[in-house]
């Protein structure tokens, strides 16, 4: 009863045993655990008859089981190193005819070890040379960043479509969801140019028509005009060709305090600026409707306004040796690492 490892289940029902052969009586005993007499009277009675086997719950009625760990493990090898003959992935049903079981039992065995052959992801080993020594400067500017500078995640949002619906969206009504058309009418494009602070989560952000490295350029200036002087400035960025241009280089020689740091390539997931767009995206963007790109610039532009408000900063975790040991082990688990 004192062990803590003991089921509660099992320790109520040592407590009524050991109140009862205290001499309690079966009213009492119910009083002093808050249980119903009826519960007392049959694990004394329980007890009684089969000791203390007597206290542990009896083999669930039912018939027996049908499906042995032998077939179990059938299902699962076949799913984990086979194929079925005239498709990519197992279902329920083809395997249920490749194996002579139900599709019930199939999608139990499934779901019993989180196996889904009809769901698959995506990914993108980044082939950069420099690829570790990229991940352990940006790693590094998040997780220690320098004295007296300020961190920005930097890029660009390009070809925000301005989109109008072709027919008028039906609001959502108890029991139905939102309903929109799915075609649409385009009217035009804008950029948005974003800025990350690290530390406090705020956002400076400009939008254009285009996006050159003209446009770029313009952004740096407002970024020299909006961070505070005697601030040095590091810009974790990517490495779209805007970003290296002569004019770039020319700029950045006349403005040393800023200070340029690229994520390796194909590992867009490494600048945090991303992952407020992803923010702006699903809370503005997606389900918006806009005749103009007027009309979406203005929704930007107030969205940004309502974000730095109560800027929410996105904290980094993981050190650059967890990510290159994740890294490492799916260069492992892929089947063709070696080419």
């Amino acid at each position: 009863m004192r062990r803590r490892t003991t089921a509660q289940a099992l320790a109520q029902r040592s407590r009524i045993v050991l109140e009862c052969a205290e001499g309690h009586s079966i009213m009492e005993v119910s009083r002093r655990l808050r249980i119903t007499p009826d519960t007392v009277r049959t694990w004394r009675r329980r007890f009684l008859d089969r000791g203390l086997d007597g206290l542990c719950d009896d083999p669930r009625p039912g018939v027996p089981r049908k499906i042995t760990d032998a077939d179990a493990e059938r299902v699962i090898v076949k799913t984990l190193e086979e194929t079925p003959k005239n498709a990519t992935h197992w279902s329920t049903r083809s395997m249920a005819a490749a194996t002579g079981m139900s599709q019930s039992t199939v999608s139990r065995i499934w779901r019993a070890f989180a196996l889904a052959p009809h769901r698959s992801q995506t990914f993108k080993l980044s082939t950069d040379p420099l690829f570790i020594d990229k991940v352990r400067d940006v790693v590094g500017l998040y997780l220690d960043p320098p004295e007296k500078a300020l961190v920005l995640c930097v890029d660009e949002k390009s070809q925000i479509q301005a989109l109008d619906r072709s027919q008028p969206v039906l609001p959502m009504v108890p029991g139905i969801p939102e309903r929109r058309s799915h075609d649409y009418v385009r009217a035009g494009t804008t950029t948005l140019f974003a800025a990350l602070e690290v530390a406090t989560g705020k956002v400076i952000g400009s939008l254009h028509r285009r996006h050159r490295a003209a446009e770029f350029k313009k952004f740096l200036t407002k970024l020299d005009r909006e961070v505070p002087d005697g601030l040095q400035v590091h810009l974790i960025l990517d490495n779209y060709a805007t970003h290296k241009t002569p004019d770039i280089k020319r700029w950045l020689l006349a403005h040393p305090r800023f200070h340029l740091h690229f994520t390796p390539t194909s590992a867009s997931w490494l600048n945090l600026v991303e992952r407020w767009f992803a923010e702006l995206t699903q809370k503005k963007l997606k389900r918006g409707v806009h005749r103009s790109v007027q009309a979406l610039e203005r929704d930007i532009r107030a969205w940004l306004t309502d974000w730095n408000e109560q800027p929410r900063p996105f904290i980094w975790t993981k050190t650059a040796d967890e990510i290159l040991d994740k890294v490492a082990n799916y260069c492992r688990r892929i089947s063709d690492s070696d080419h």
